[in-house]
């Protein structure tokens, strides 16, 4: 029989575990993403710092595949179906809207802040352990800068 203790690690163990999982799989998501953004994006400007984000959302995933391996478990290897789908949004957007970097622009203003939404949901609900919770908190920084730069551009290309 297991003691209060043992439960209580087990069960933020799982906790841990699965928040990265989720976290892992959004950032992989927000990777293809941004690779999808960059193939609609007309200017050499946009299309770099949208390959930038990609870049990062990689380190961030590599980060957490990190985190998730020395909690002794195998990281996921790819985003989710509701990223598909809205990839598939993005495309059938972009066509409509005529592929122009305006409209590439307001969708990655929704994709980052969902980003953000989702991270601080994730440190508000959830008892993490301080080098988790670190990590989570320099990446959200990250997002939050990245989403204020993109409304910088946007007010340019509005």
């Amino acid at each position: 029989m297991k003691t209060s203790l043992e439960e209580a690690r087990e069960q933020s163990h799982k906790d841990t575990v699965n928040v990265l999982q989720n976290i892992i799989e959004k950032n992989y998501d927000a990777e293809k993403g941004y690779k999808k953004a960059m193939q609609d994006a007309k200017t050499p400007a946009l299309k770099n710092f949208l390959k930038e984000q990609a870049v990062q959302r990689s380190h961030f995933a590599t980060a957490i595949d990190k985190e998730l391996r020395q909690l002794g478990e195998t990281p996921k290897d790819s985003g989710s179906v509701a990223g598909t789908l809205h990839r598939a949004w993005i495309d059938i957007k972009s066509s409509v809207a005529g592929n122009d970097d305006e409209a590439v622009l307001e969708e990655v203003i929704r994709g980052e802040k969902a980003s953000v939404d989702e991270y601080e949901d994730v440190m508000k609900n959830n008892t993490l352990a301080p080098n988790v919770t670190t990590l989570l908190q320099s990446q959200l920084r990250d997002i939050q800068g990245t989403l204020n730069r993109v409304k910088t551009l946007e007010d340019i290309q509005g």
